[in-house]
């Protein structure tokens, strides 16, 4: 990866339950959070969360007290996720850049949501762990910790919304821009 290459910071919020879902219902994506960010400047271009309609499952009071979302608000203004991959693949070029997530469960949820669905996976190949690559870099830390937690470290305050995709993306983007300057 070129240091001037532009890289696409993904962010997945998705149906969740205080203990187990109920009897038929599965965790599914209800929001991709993503922005480009050039990886020399740490400029952000672009930025969105684009919300999805949860097939099935519903979103559940702890859902949207983690995430602000509500099912309304999802059957409202949500698309399908095949749709919301083809912005992806249109929009952000997601196919071609380098990507970069807060861990492997964006990866994985994708991966997986794409299986279960039976849609092209939207992404490439060259993904940046952003969860790990802090862990290795930052000399207090040497383990794995959450991105509000990085970001302390850092001295950074978080921006925006806690647990929405289209916050958690940007400041994912400042810790990831951290570790790239670290060479």
């Amino acid at each position: 990866m070129k240091t001037t290459d532009n890289i696409l910071i993904i962010d997945l919020e998705a149906t969740c339950w205080e203990n187990r879902p109920p009897r038929g219902q599965e965790s599914e994506i209800i929001e991709i959070g993503v922005c480009i960010m050039n990886a020399k400047t740490g400029k952000i271009t672009r930025n969105e969360g684009i919300l999805i309609k949860p097939r099935f499952s519903k979103v559940s009071p702890f859902c949207t007290e983690l995430t602000t979302l509500t099912q309304n608000k999802l059957d409202s203004e949500g698309i399908m996720l095949e749709d919301a991959f083809d912005i992806l693949r249109a929009e952000y070029d997601s196919e071609e850049l380098t990507w970069a997530s807060y861990g492997n469960y964006d990866l994985n949820m994708l991966q997986n949501q794409a299986r279960r669905f039976y849609i092209d996976y939207p992404m490439g190949d060259d993904h940046i762990n952003v969860k790990t690559l802090f862990g290795e870099l930052h000399p207090a830390v040497r383990k794995s910790v959450g991105m509000n937690r990085a970001l302390n470290e850092l001295g950074f305050t978080l921006e925006g919304t806690h647990h929405r995709g289209v916050d958690d993306a940007k400041n994912i983007a400042r810790i990831l821009h951290w570790c790239l300057n670290q060479n």
